[in-house]
């Protein structure tokens, strides 16, 4: 699996703890791998591929435990959040574009793999692909706001 994609799938993982409680975190991590394949069709007629896990023992456990230690973090990961985005508080965010920005932090704060830059530019990527029209810009103003500090 690339970088991107698994970037893409603990982006969707840390997206559905959102919905339920703390304590069930590790069991929606696994229950993510066992979702059943999922497509849909555009209004173009053109089918689009939602949702599905082609991956080895070694990608899933590294995407376990890279959503798990962002999960941990996002008391923290939020609070910087907060500090730098003006007039907007974590908890008014939209969903998408506050998991987002969390994965981007940790990735930014605590991945040495990761250059800031990439970790802007991909996090400016899911904002175009599952964000609204005004996610990328949104996302890409705050993450800049944080490197600046």
């Amino acid at each position: 699996m690339t970088r991107r994609e698994l970037r893409e799938h603990c982006f969707k993982m840390l997206f559905c703890t959102d919905f339920y409680p703390a304590e069930e975190t590790e069991q929606q991590f696994q229950r993510y791998f066992e979702a059943p394949e999922e497509d849909e069709t555009t209004p173009e007629g053109t089918e689009v591929l939602l949702h599905r896990i082609e991956a080895g023992e070694a990608d899933r456990q590294y995407l376990i435990q890279k959503a798990e230690a962002v999960a941990e973090r996002i008391p923290e990961l939020d609070e910087k959040i907060d500090r730098v985005a003006e007039g907007w508080k974590t908890r008014r965010m939209g969903k998408v574009e506050l998991t987002i920005l969390r994965l981007a932090l940790y990735e930014m704060m605590y991945d040495d793999q990761i250059p800031e830059k990439v970790a802007i530019n991909e996090a400016v990527e899911l904002a175009k692909k599952f964000g609204q029209s005004e996610s990328p810009s949104f996302i890409n103003g705050v993450l800049a706001k944080l490197v600046a500090r």
